[in-house]
């Protein structure tokens, strides 16, 4: 049996109390005798979305010896609402138990510096292993089975049924819609997203003419998982983003059919094609979708990335983004993205809305072939709140739907601040144009009215395009999160990887492992910063620049180590860290940050 180090799990504790127990609180005494996963989350992470649909099938085969618990760990002021974390445990389909610590009181616990971050812990209480990111559902499952073996030997391990308690289902038309869509018929097409189906509705907005999916989530041609994106092509089906399904399909509302146009049910991971025959590519959560410049743009969550499907061509391919997760303008190869998830085209403009930077952004032509990405609101990844006037100084908070006005100008869903906003180019002004919307998700134009998606009332909601702003009290935020202390001069990172067990570096092709540093401010660091291929890196700091956040990209593949297997199964574990780091002289010389294993 593999030896392990082990390290006592501290207690869980949330200021929120449980969900999804029954009403009952959990203490780690409840949970011993079971291998216990903790998922720390946050319901705006396209990562930590990934992690969930990861966990799935573990969670389902081994339930009677493991017990899956969400620790929501809140980045976004809106997160840190209770009532918001029921609502995400439903519409994002959490089946066990969630821990709502708006505090951050287990995260610091745990020392958990990354959203999502799985800790496992094993029947006697002891923690054995921590992942930050994606990629790790195999080796986990591998831990799992060894878990499982070694304490049924000592007698240690309790098999059963788990603290879920699934809670009483509500009955609506529609459960956390995501997009709609004008159809020529006057109609609405809505995606029910938590559902998993399309529902039309007639132009009141509220009595359902058909549903489209069987209800049940899959990737058939009768289901779907999770759509949102819906954008009409000119030969007048419907082209919808199959978000949980990686892929892009289509409806044609004359005849019914559904048809898979692009994606091939698997997510796209670092190393995969960009570009290429449609349906033999990759994509990863695929968010929104527009028809501009001849293709379909797709706003590519999963990856930080714009892409195009071009439908007579048959292939897509990446447009903008280099899948580091930021704010960076510029030529559309280099910009960063941060999740973007709206998309709206309005001439030579196709403006994006760019939720976890709280931003408002927009892709132009630039040359013969190229396009530049620039912003028109949001700072970076780490401020956010409700702020209007000019919009160099103008904030929002975790905006997800964008839509194109017809006199220039565009409304912004600004989901987290409950708000439909207003940006003028012309003025350089955003203004607030109506509140008290529960987190609207997307807008559609419907005569001189706009239709917005509150996605958290389960509903359209028919307003008037108001003449007059309203006023709302500014309010600005910045990201919750404990800095760490670090001393002045060199400071050693290392990201801790330690394969699998059965597992080894894959280097049959080059260094298996990657590391990109960067800063806010960039004058943070005088040395350090930049790609490389080594998961250590000594980084100089600015003495007269004492606190800031060190944003840290780490990947590493890991194959199975099989020498009779020419083509053993590879993995790709990776993970995006933004640090907030304060220069003190007591603090420690060394950060380690855990992508796998633990810091010994």
């Amino acid at each position: 049996m593999v030896s392990r180090a082990r390290v006592r799990a501290p207690e869980l504790v949330g200021a929120n109390g449980w969900l999804n127990t029954g009403g009952k609180d959990l203490s780690l005494a409840d949970l011993r005798g079971r291998i216990v996963i903790l998922d720390f989350w946050t319901f705006c992470c396209i990562n930590c979305l990934h992690v969930l649909d990861e966990l799935r099938e573990l969670e389902e085969k081994h339930r009677d010896t493991v017990v899956i618990i969400g620790v929501h760990s809140p980045k976004f002021v809106h997160e840190a609402d209770h009532a918001a974390v029921v609502d995400a445990v439903e519409r994002y389909g959490v089946h066990h138990p969630v821990l709502d610590d708006p505090e951050l009181a287990t995260w610091k616990q745990y020392a958990v510096r990354a959203w999502p971050t799985l800790v496992v812990i094993d029947p006697e209480g002891y923690v054995v292993a921590q992942h930050a990111g994606e990629g790790h559902a195999h080796a986990i499952e591998r831990l799992v089975e060894e878990l499982e073996a070694e304490h049924a030997a000592k007698g240690t391990l309790r098999r059963g049924d788990g603290p879920y308690v699934a809670p009483e289902p509500v009955a609506t038309d529609l459960r956390f819609p995501g997009k709609a869509l004008l159809l020529a018929n006057g109609n609405l097409l809505v995606s029910d997203s938590t559902r998993h189906q399309l529902v039309e509705l007639a132009p009141d907005g509220e009595s359902v003419v058909r549903r489209v999916g069987s209800g049940e989530r899959g990737f058939g041609p009768d289901a779907f998982s999770e759509p949102q994106g819906l954008a009409l092509l000119p030969d007048g089906r419907v082209v919808v983003a199959d978000t949980v399904n990686h892929a892009l399909r289509t409806f044609d509302p004359a005849t019914g059919a559904v048809e898979t146009v692009a994606g091939t049910g698997r997510q796209w991971w670092q190393g995969s094609p960009t570009s290429g025959p449609a349906l033999e590519v990759d994509l990863s959560s695929p968010w929104d979708v527009a028809w501009w410049q001849g293709r379909v743009w797709i706003a590519m969550a999963g990856v930080h990335q714009l892409w195009t499907w071009d439908p007579e061509a048959g292939t897509v391919q990446v447009a903008a983004g280099t899948t580091n997760e930021g704010l960076v303008d510029g030529p559309a190869a280099e910009a960063w993205f941060a999740q973007p998830s709206g998309l709206s085209a309005a001439g030579d403009r196709l403006w994006i809305a760019d939720p976890e930077t709280s931003a408002l952004r927009y892709a132009e032509p630039d040359g013969a072939d190229g396009y530049v990405i620039r912003s028109a609101v949001g700072t970076g990844l780490f401020d956010f709140g409700h702020r209007d006037g000019d919009a160099a100084q103008a904030l929002l908070q975790h905006p997800l739907g964008v839509t194109a006005l017809p006199d220039g100008s565009v409304a912004v869903c600004d989901t987290y601040n409950h708000a439909l906003r207003r940006f003028d180019p012309a003025t350089g002004q955003v203004t607030t144009l109506a509140t008290d919307l529960r987190e609207p998700s997307d807008a559609v134009l419907v005569g001189e009215d706009i239709v917005v998606v509150e996605s958290a009332r389960h509903r359209l909601t028919r307003l008037r395009l108001p003449e007059e702003a309203v006023r709302v009290d500014a309010v600005a935020h910045r990201t919750r999160r404990a800095a760490t202390d670090v001393a002045p001069g060199t400071l050693r990172l290392d990201v801790v990887f330690r394969a699998p067990a059965g597992q080894k570096l894959d280097t049959r092709y080059g260094p298996s492992t990657r590391l990109l540093v960067s800063s806010t401010p960039p004058e943070l660091l005088t040395a350090g910063e930049g790609p490389g291929t080594d998961l250590f890196r000594e980084l100089a700091l600015n003495p007269e620049v004492t606190e800031g956040v060190l944003h840290v990209s780490a990947m590493a593949a890991s194959c199975d180590d099989d020498p009779a297997n020419e083509y053993p199964a590879c993995h790709v574990h990776q993970q995006d860290w933004g640090v907030p780091v304060r220069v003190t002289p007591d603090g420690a010389a060394r950060l380690p940050l855990v992508l796998a294993g633990l810091d010994a």
